[in-house]
């Protein structure tokens, strides 16, 4: 029946579903854990290459306004996150809440769709860490083999074509590390992404700190430059701009992942949420301001803009260049580690709402983590980083990351609606009105992606839908309680 297919999970039956011994996952995370698996997997490539080619191609100096802007965007999608964070303490994220407010089949789209965000997106940055190693090697005369460092493909206007390389080797050792690091432990993995923030973030210190003194206030002048015949720059340059840098701000939503693992969900994962996000804005916004201060906005599309700012102050600052790199390694392996935990407690979730194969909801008997998710998820991320590029890879992650907002924004409306009298641990300010902008500046985003992205998400959804209707529909738990009840 169709009804069927908007089925329902109660909060009370998500609430059975977080306390099950069964499936019970060790409850190791603090509010600071949760924080700094946030800032964890936001802060990578963002901060280390699109600040330098959103200021060069669109807002000039000015794009320390688009991060405010995209910010602005997120904070409305984070504060409907953290309220279904404090009202539903289960492992799935977006899943799980459309689960709650939409039924089963939206949450086994939103589900599908975050494989695009999670999977996709740790190994996307695997090639990028790829890419730094192996810069960093070569800087101390370490030259690896361009046939065991690229994809062996690549895509571009003209179609596919063959680089002549084998495999990308050091992508698929990130991934393999980062993934025996999460069948270990949760615990293990946080204490592994504490130190590599603290690395990372000492790093983005350093070069504020150092960095403002070689500021010339002339390359802010004019701070938002005049709007170009083909519409680059002028407020509307900051507001393309706002687009850009959006993505450098994927992936604070995947505290909401680990639900079952924080020791106080309620409280904690809402804090983490907002926490990160707070925490990363400030520091994009400071690095923004010195880079454009450094080197003037024009010469800034580049790959390491960071880079070429420190090599512009002279021999002064040369000493920051590796530490520089460092830092972006450092920053590229925690978001690898907090994407490949994503990906596998999403599955877990699904698994144990019978969506997936009952293998996939198994924990560890002795590590209680769910290992095989864990090794599935990391197999398929190595296998896509070892032989894709990284253009292809990361035009699939953002569409899935704005679906996933859009989602998550509407089911708060309708929670507000259908559950009037649960407890909130933490309540979205001002509905609807917050959730209707959350949706609709993430729709106003996604509008602006190219066809063959639409294209791409439409391919993966029909895949989705066929494994939905084959396998996941005749094995929901949920569908399984109603017809218990309906034979009663």
């Amino acid at each position: 029946m169709l009804k069927d297919l908007f089925i329902r999970k109660t909060l009370a039956e998500l609430e059975e579903q977080a306390d099950s011994n069964h499936n019970a996952l060790k409850r190791h995370l603090s509010a600071l854990n949760l924080t700094l698996l946030g800032i964890g997997c936001v802060i990578g490539a963002g901060i280390f290459v699109l600040t330098g080619s959103a200021a060069a191609l669109y807002a000039g100096p000015g794009v320390a306004i688009s991060f405010v802007i995209s910010a602005f965007g997120c904070l409305l999608a984070g504060l409907c996150y953290a309220e279904f964070a404090s009202m539903i303490p289960v492992s799935g994220s977006a899943y799980t809440y459309g689960y709650a407010t939409m039924g089963e089949f939206i949450a086994w789209i939103i589900g599908w769709d975050l494989i695009l965000e999670y999977l996709f997106g740790a190994a996307t940055v695997a090639v990028g860490w790829s890419g730094y190693v192996t810069s960093f090697l070569a800087d101390f005369g370490i030259v690896l083999p361009a046939s065991i460092c690229q994809s062996p493909f690549i895509f571009d206007a003209n179609g596919w074509s063959l680089t002549g390389s084998i495999i990308n080797f050091p992508a698929i050792f990130i991934v393999a590390l980062m993934s025996t690091l999460l069948v270990v432990g949760i615990k293990e993995s946080a204490k592994f992404n504490n130190i590599i923030v603290l690395v990372k973030v000492t790093v983005i210190l350093l070069f504020i700190g150092f960095g403002i003194s070689h500021i010339d206030v002339a390359n802010w002048t004019p701070f938002i430059p005049a709007q170009t015949a083909d519409g680059q720059f002028g407020w509307w340059g900051v507001l393309t701009g706002s687009a850009v840098v959006f993505f450098a701000y994927v992936g604070f939503d995947a505290v909401s992942t680990t639900s079952q693992e924080a020791i106080n969900p309620k409280r904690d994962v809402p804090i983490g949420i907002l926490g990160s996000l707070l925490i990363c804005t400030i520091l994009y916004i400071g690095v923004s301001l010195v880079l454009t201060g450094m080197v003037n906005y024009k010469e800034l599309n580049v790959p390491a803009p960071i880079a070429l700012a420190i090599n512009s102050a002279g021999e002064s600052l040369m000493w920051l260049r590796p530490i520089i790199k460092i830092g972006a390694i450092a920053g590229l392996s925690s978001v690898v580690l907090v994407l490949l935990l994503g990906q596998s407690r999403v599955f877990f979730t699904m698994a144990s709402d019978g969506l997936l194969w009952k293998s996939f909801a198994k924990t560890h008997s002795k590590f209680k983590t769910p290992h095989i998710t864990t090794i599935v998820t990391g197999c398929f991320a190595a296998f896509f980083a070892g032989l894709f590029p990284i253009g292809l890879l990361g035009e699939l992650v953002s569409i899935g990351t704005l679906l996933a907002f859009v989602i998550v924004s509407i089911g708060i409306i309708i929670l507000r609606k259908s559950e009037p009298d649960a407890i909130r641990g933490f309540k979205t300010p001002w509905v609807p009105l917050v959730p209707i902008l959350g949706a609709f500046v993430c729709l106003f985003i996604m509008s602006s992606l190219p066809f063959d992205t639409w294209l791409r998400l439409i391919l993966w959804m029909l895949i989705g839908f066929v494994i939905y209707f084959s396998y996941g529909r005749k094995h929901s738990h949920a569908r399984q309680r109603r017809r218990d009840r309906d034979q009663k």
